[in-house]
């Protein structure tokens, strides 16, 4: 029949594998989603639970909001949190304007020792923690340093500035360089093409640095035993916690933690969102 509608070709093979590799890899993606966020998961819900002897339950007993009107009753654990908080401030702070300067430099341009600079940046980040340690303990003690918060202070800024070098150049790495020449031919000398093109495009490559900065310091225990002396921070006082018995107050500050970090991720998504939309 001349008016007849012919049936519809069959979806061809590569597309269909193209739609299994793809569902395949959505399923694997959430899988290692949720195995990494389980852990976390526990430690916000047994924050709420009842803690019978001031000790976290191995198995939930009824819901309470005790443990977080009590989150700081501990004098050691909150002095050892203040301890960890200025250490992961400070190191993020001056690790990324440490950092910035270096990373514009390996990213732009070319100097003498370039390439022996970027390996000692990625040896720094695959050292093993534990040699990390040692070897800044062999310092100080060379240099009659005595451990405590500014040793952890320096270790900690120590380990920090390569991550920020890298993530930062990456972001540099990324900016188009007519930009500058486009600000020279204006007029702008190279101090004001940096604070008035560069540095707004490259802040949330900085602001990124500064926060895994911060989360790598405030969750360091390896490195920091090694120089602390008898400094306590947060996680040397939940190791030490651990053999005898955990406070639900360590589950609380934890969450609290793990809260704040969340929301200075998402504030910072949301401002380079809104800057590339304008």
């Amino acid at each position: 029949m001349s008016g007849a509608v012919s049936p519809p070709s069959p979806m061809p093979s590569a597309y269909k594998k193209s739609r299994l590799g793809e569902r395949i890899l959505a399923c694997f993606t959430w899988a290692m989603i949720i195995y990494t966020m389980v852990p976390i998961a526990v430690m916000v819900v047994f924050s709420f639970n009842f803690a019978p002897n001031g000790h976290v339950a191995l198995k939930w007993l009824h819901f309470t909001l005790s443990n977080y009107a009590h989150a700081f009753a501990i004098q050691d654990l909150t002095a050892a949190l203040v301890h960890s908080l200025e250490v992961a401030i400070g190191s993020g702070l001056i690790s990324v304007i440490l950092g910035t300067p270096l990373a514009l430099a390996l990213a732009r341009h070319k100097f003498w020792g370039k390439t022996a600079t970027d390996l000692v940046i990625f040896a720094d980040i695959a050292a093993p923690a534990v040699v990390v340690g040692a070897s800044l303990l062999s310092l100080f003690l060379a240099l009659n340093l005595p451990r405590g918060l500014l040793t952890i202070f320096i270790a900690h800024v120590a380990f920090n500035l390569a991550f920020a070098v890298v993530v930062i150049r990456a972001r540099v790495s990324g900016l188009d360089r007519s930009l500058d020449r486009a600000a020279a031919d204006l007029g702008a000398t190279p101090w004001v093409a940096f604070w008035t093109v560069t540095f707004p495009l490259i802040l949330p490559g900085i602001v990124g640095a500064m926060l895994l900065c911060f989360m790598l310091s405030i969750d360091d225990l390896i490195i920091t035993t090694f120089v602390a002396g008898q400094t306590l921070t947060f996680p040397l006082w939940v190791y030490g916690a651990v053999k005898v018995g955990t406070p639900p107050q360590v589950f609380v500050l934890s969450t609290l933690i793990f809260a704040g970090g969340v929301l200075l991720a998402l504030i910072n998504a949301a401002v380079a969102h809104r800057k590339q939309a304008v």
